[in-house]
C-alpha cells in the first residue's frame, strides 16, 4: 500500500508499507493529506477534506467535517484524536494517535 504526501517546502513524497507489514504511516499520512484537503477538491474523493469555503461564508467551524474524518480513519488507529486548534490564524489541527502497533504519535497539523 502507498500514498503520497507533501513535505513544508512543498515536495511530494512517497509513504508505503514498511517492511514488517505495517501501514500506520500511509494511514496517518491519508489522514493529514485530507485535513489539508477540500470538499470537492477532488473528483475522486469529494467527499474527503474539510469544507473551508462553506465554513468562511457561514463563519462556523467545521467540526462536524473533523468528526467525520477522524471517525472515518479511527478504524486504524488503537486510538485517534483529532482536535481544532482555535488559537492559531490558520486552520491548524492537533493529531493523537495511537498505531496498531502501539507506537504513540503527537503532532500539530497547520493547514
Amino acid at each position: 500500500m502507498r500514498t503520497y504526501g507533501t513535505l513544508a517546502d512543498g515536495t511530494w513524497v512517497e509513504v508505503s508499507t514498511d517492511s514488517s507489514g505495517n501501514n500506520s504511516y500511509v494511514w496517518l499520512t491519508t489522514l493529514i493529506q485530507t485535513l489539508l484537503l477540500l470538499t470537492n477538491e477532488n473528483p475522486l474523493y469529494a467527499s474527503y477534506g474539510i469544507p473551508a469555503v462553506d465554513s468562511v461564508i457561514t463563519q462556523t467551524a467545521p467540526d462536524a467535517a473533523i468528526v467525520r474524518i477522524q471517525t472515518q480513519f479511527a478504524q486504524y488507529f488503537q486510538s485517534l484524536v483529532v482536535t481544532p486548534i482555535r488559537t492559531t490564524v490558520t486552520p491548524t489541527y492537533q493529531i493523537n494517535a495511537v498505531f496498531l502497533n502501539g507506537t504513540a504519535y503527537q503532532a500539530k497539523i497547520a493547514t
